[in-house]
């Protein structure tokens, strides 16, 4: 063969040796989880059970004392299944990995090393510049759980919140009703020769679909309203039965709310939750009968709502009792902080296994769709967009 016409080298054309891909490491995870600082906030990111499969499998975890108090898990809990508690923030935040349900604060963020690879809520909403340029100075790895996405494209955290606030909206509704205090003495079930409860509910996501589940199983008389017909039809296969569903048209939804004992407004905007229904809307409801607001965390669908807290969850306008609490997983902190704990603990350990989060952003889609910092650079559109921050394509930083 004449090699004279030819780009390549002799040695070019010799046959090479095969590179195969080193096996990777198994890592080693140290992962601090402080106690929550935030208003009212009792959820822990981790049960005591999720630690203790982390800690088998070699992994140190650093717990701040009393972080599990809110959801009743005690310090000891915690050290009998592996974990080293401490009652130093400082020396929480110092770990390589950062476990949080709450974005952390400000001050916080100071405590950190960096590089340090933190997991908590983003909330994108409720933050401020200065959060983010503080993640840069520190060159914090960041992921936000609720854009983390799972194999079928749902959101994982999101969607075990939702059913979380969804059905605990209608157990506060009946807890309401039957108080001495705000309610009507009537009983949110269906008991023979008594008319059952009216429950309306307004949206037909899945918060929506688990109020209609718990309010059917307590045997309440229930209807539907959403502007999706996709989600309405939806939530009657998911339920298995046909129900009452409309779109909302003004008519049929002040003719419901006429009726109604209990309405639960669980409708989603871009930014601000569309209000639905109007104060004139709320002052033709029966007297006494109960607005439960999910929706408040996103500027609430009633106009009536104010936001309330857990000590003081309730108010009262036109004869109907308002409860407009933000954050209602909050107060069932111990079945929020295992529907978590089920699902941080296996990302950890996969995580893990593939040498460290570099790689394992590599290769899951879903987990790199919650990264919104990257060694100190801001890598999501939307909050650059939000803040008027410069970001950069994850994909060109990760190969």
């Amino acid at each position: 063969m004449d090699l004279s016409s030819s780009p390549f080298t002799r040695e070019q054309l010799l046959p090479q040796e095969e590179m195969l891909e080193i096996e990777k490491k198994r890592g080693q995870l140290f992962i601090g989880i402080p106690k929550e600082t935030h208003f009212q906030e009792k959820r822990v990111c981790l049960t005591p059970d999720a630690v203790a499969a982390l800690t088998s499998n070699g992994h140190r975890v650093l717990l701040e004392s009393k972080a599990g108090k809110g959801a009743r898990y005690s310090d000891k809990d915690y050290s009998e299944a592996g974990a080293e508690i401490t009652n130093d923030p400082a020396k929480v935040y110092a770990c390589p990995t950062i476990l949080k349900v709450e974005p952390p604060s400000i001050e916080e963020i100071e405590m950190m090393n960096p590089q340090t690879v933190l997991i908590s809520a983003l909330q994108i909403k409720t933050q401020s510049k200065e959060y983010f340029e503080k993640l840069a100075t520190k060159r914090i790895t960041a992921l936000a759980f609720e854009f983390i996405k799972d194999e079928d494209g749902t959101y994982p955290a999101v969607r075990t919140l939702s059913e979380i606030a969804g059905t605990a909206a209608v157990q506060v509704a009946a807890e309401i009703m039957s108080s001495s205090k705000h309610g009507t003495g009537m009983l949110l079930g269906n008991i023979s020769g008594v008319p059952p409860a009216e429950v309306v509910i307004i949206g037909a996501g899945t918060v929506g679909e688990f109020a209609v589940r718990s309010a059917i199983g307590l045997g309440a008389n229930v209807k539907v309203f959403d502007n999706s017909i996709t989600k309405l039809r939806c939530v009657q296969t998911n339920i298995g039965r046909p129900l009452y569903t409309s779109t909302i048209q003004p008519k049929n939804l002040i003719k419901a709310l006429k009726r109604c004992d209990v309405v639960i407004g669980a409708v989603r905007g871009k930014n601000r939750s569309p209000v639905v229904v109007t104060e004139a809307m709320v002052e033709g409801m029966k007297n006494g009968a109960i607005i439960v607001d999910v929706s408040i965390d996103m500027g609430g669908c009633f106009e009536t709502s104010e936001v309330t807290t857990h000590d003081t969850p309730t108010f009262s306008k036109h004869g109907v009792t308002h409860y407009c609490v933000p954050n209602i997983p909050a107060r069932f902190a111990r079945t929020a902080s295992v529907s978590l704990s089920n699902i941080f603990t296996p990302y950890l350990l996969d995580i893990a296994e593939e040498g460290g989060i570099e790689n394992k952003l590599r290769f899951d889609k879903g987990l790199k769709n919650g990264l919104y910092f990257y060694h100190g650079v801001l890598t999501s559109k939307s909050v650059a967009d939000w803040f008027d921050l410069s970001y950069r394509d994850i994909n060109l930083l990760i190969f």
